[in-house]
């Protein structure tokens, strides 16, 4: 809870105060996303990644899949790309991220930077930001 009362502060603060999604409910909204962390890819060469790279852009939107259950990590959190595995959020940076999936925050995520380079830890770069409602209007 400390976090999301951080995160409602730093909006006021920046002069988006009508953020108002705990409080009442909005007619018209429009949503913006706070990035929260920029992340590799981690497994990349494990998965599709290598298979569909070609079809890969910046900016592409991610899927992030919560598995409470992975028994190499139980704060895993898989990055799909239209339904294809890409890897996982690293492990040093996927507490918060799964907690705040756990909780039923609206995340998003997006391929930050692509480049061709031998490590796969450093082909593809992704942004996780949180999901908020502006209100329009109100």
């Amino acid at each position: 809870m400390q976090r999301r009362r951080f995160l409602q502060t730093l909006l006021a603060v920046s002069g988006m105060s009508g953020i108002l999604p705990h409080t009442r409910a909005l007619t018209t909204s429009t949503s913006q996303q706070i990035l929260l962390q920029t992340s590799p890819v981690a497994g990349f060469q494990y998965h599709d990644g290598e298979n569909i790279w070609p079809q890969l852009i910046a900016g592409d939107e991610l899927q992030l899949i919560r598995e409470p259950h992975n028994p190499r990590d139980s704060q895993a959190v898989r990055i799909d790309w239209c339904g294809h595995p890409l890897g996982y959020v690293p492990r040093r940076d996927n507490t918060a991220v799964s907690q705040m999936l756990d909780r039923g925050e609206r995340l998003s995520a997006r391929i930050a930077t692509l480049q061709y380079d031998p490590n796969p830890w450093r082909r593809v770069a992704v942004d996780i930001g949180l999901v908020s409602y502006l209100a329009v209007g109100a």
